[in-house]
């Protein structure tokens, strides 16, 4: 946070709604990271048997047992907690003997800005395209159109094959799973997985029939560009 005296520009801020608390998201600078740090306010409750504990430890157990590794609509996905900045008053409720305190603090929140180039290995391929993984995120699609061409999809071997124009001919490369893969972030989507309350139309479907699950964050990328796809095609001898 700023901590110069004197009028500083106010930055442009959104608000997101967090399960009962507000984050202030700043506008994303020109150069940034996969990683951004998010401020949040919540008001966290400790309960009596916690408080023979230092209470920023309760705190920081308490936040992040509620958004670790868990997608934040709009922000991203949350990795852990980075620091509290302020603790207000606690106050102990009647019929409760739990302490709520409420707290601003920053997150370490994962959300890679559009265009960033980002190395992941590949989780699978499918006719929908190239699926990669992070590690600790596997949500991230490279669709046939942003892949080297020509490409085609091999029905037996189900994997995505550039094929390489040379002097001699085509060469098939194959993308194939486990293979590290360079890709430039070109969209992002979040869908509010927030649960719901039952409707007349899912009153009239058979229980048999279970909707299918949306992932919550996605992010799509492409590969149409020279230096970008699997490491090994571009390693220099």
């Amino acid at each position: 946070m700023d901590s110069e005296s004197g009028p500083q520009p106010r930055k442009t801020e959104r608000l997101c709604a967090v399960r009962g608390a507000w984050c202030v998201v700043p506008e994303p600078p020109a150069q940034t990271g996969m990683f951004v740090l998010v401020e949040m306010v919540d008001t966290v409750r400790i309960p009596p048997w916690q408080f023979e504990r230092k209470l920023n430890d309760s705190i920081a157990e308490e936040l992040n047992k509620k958004l670790a590794n868990k997608v934040v609509y709009n922000v991203g996905l949350c990795i852990c907690l980075f620091d509290i900045t302020k603790l207000e008053d606690a106050y102990v409720f009647p019929g409760d003997g739990a302490s709520h305190t409420k707290v601003h603090f920053r997150y370490v929140v994962f959300h890679p800005f559009l265009d960033e180039i980002l190395i992941g290995k590949i989780k699978g391929c499918s006719p929908e395209g190239v699926h990669v993984s992070l590690g600790f995120f596997d949500d991230i699609l490279i669709p046939p159109e942003s892949l080297q061409q020509p490409a085609k999809f091999d029905e037996a071997e189900q994997v995505w094959v550039w094929e390489y124009e040379t002097e001699e001919g085509a060469h098939d490369l194959y993308m194939d799973t486990g293979e590290e893969i360079r890709f430039r972030v070109v969209d992002e989507s979040f869908v509010d997985t927030s649960p719901t309350g039952p409707s007349s139309a899912d009153a009239t479907t058979s229980s048999e029939e279970l909707p299918k699950k949306e992932a919550p964050y996605t992010l799509v990328g492409s590969i149409s560009e020279p230096g970008l796809g699997l490491l090994s095609w571009w390693t220099s001898n």
